[in-house]
């Protein structure tokens, strides 16, 4: 990809509406996943017979996509400041790179900088506010997913550099459904941390496959996930092993009882993952050839997710 803007790319003259600056440079479309873990965890207290409140959940779902549109924007901030996204030239816009409002001089680094304070500045004056109405807990489960979310990106810890982005990820995946089960139930349960552990694994998937286009850089930036540590022919495995495991955990989820036997209808986003499968597999040395299976990981997450949740809500109908 050449290094020049590429008209897909933004640019100042096409956002001469401060508001639509900001707002995109959230990426919102990468927020359905944010919305569809949240459902996950409303259907989780569906299916134990909780009774749920529109109000909470509303503001909780609110907070949770500015949470990780924050998450977005300090992930652009602290990427600027290490010079990846800079150089990093064999891009796939939208999907790795960055958004590129920094680099296209769409929004400064201190505008960045104040977006995403003002973003989680957001979060935490609701959360507060939500924990006084539902617990103690929800304060915890919050915490957690601001400090997972900011230690991703930035220094001194770096997890994403120091090979846990993964970890990251899947963690922070997994939290979004235990905090909005939390809402309703009030309580902690294990019914939302094992309905999430396997969207948050193809979740994470996502991460993984971006790695590829964006090694280089990386590389260059000195951010050293497992997809720049090891060999192109031996880290596309990873991708394979993270699947595996987000399908082989239903089963197993579903024989110890924590799940009821309906969510093994997420198994049917399982060709979405195979294709991507064999896309990695055969153009992991080919970052330009990658988009195809980056859209088919989208859409196995997003469609596994939705399984899930439809299936949680079907077990306590049947």
């Amino acid at each position: 990809m050449s290094t020049s803007t590429t008209p897909l790319e933004p640019h100042i003259d096409l956002l001469q509406n401060p508001l639509q600056r900001y707002l995109l440079a959230t990426r919102p479309a990468f927020l359905s996943v944010t919305l569809i873990a949240c459902l996950i965890g409303i259907a989780s207290a569906w299916f134990d017979h909780v009774p749920l409140v529109a109000g909470p959940l509303l503001l909780g779902l609110l907070l949770a996509l500015l949470a990780h549109a924050g998450v977005n924007v300090f992930n652009d901030y602290y990427d600027a400041l290490n010079g990846t996204d800079a150089a990093n030239t064999e891009r796939l816009f939208p999907f790795t790179g960055g958004s590129r409002f920094i680099q296209n001089g769409v929004l400064s680094l201190r505008q960045t900088l104040l977006w995403a304070l003002a973003l989680f500045a957001l979060v935490i004056a609701g959360g507060l506010w939500l924990i006084a109405q539902s617990g103690i807990g929800l304060f915890w489960i919050g915490l957690a997913g601001l400090l997972i979310g900011w230690a991703y990106s930035a220094p001194p810890l770096k997890l994403n550099s120091r090979g846990l982005g993964e970890v990251c990820v899947t963690l922070g995946f997994m939290l979004l459904p235990i905090g909005m089960d939390y809402l309703a139930r009030q309580t902690f349960s294990l019914t939302p941390l094992a309905a999430g552990l396997s969207f948050g694994l193809l979740v994470s998937n996502l991460l993984y496959i971006n790695q590829f286009p964006d090694r280089s850089a990386d590389l260059q930036a000195g951010k050293h996930h497992w997809v720049a540590r090891l060999p192109v022919q031996q880290a596309r495995w990873g991708y394979v092993l993270m699947m595996a495991l987000a399908y082989g955990s239903l089963p197993l989820l579903v024989v110890s009882g924590l799940l009821p036997w309906p969510v093994l209808l997420g198994w049917l986003s399982l060709p979405l993952s195979l294709k991507a499968t064999q896309g990695l597999l055969q153009h992991a040395g080919q970052p330009a050839q990658l988009a195809p299976a980056i859209r088919q990981t989208i859409a196995a997450a997003s469609v596994h997710g939705m399984l899930l949740a439809s299936s949680l809500v079907a077990a306590r109908l049947l």
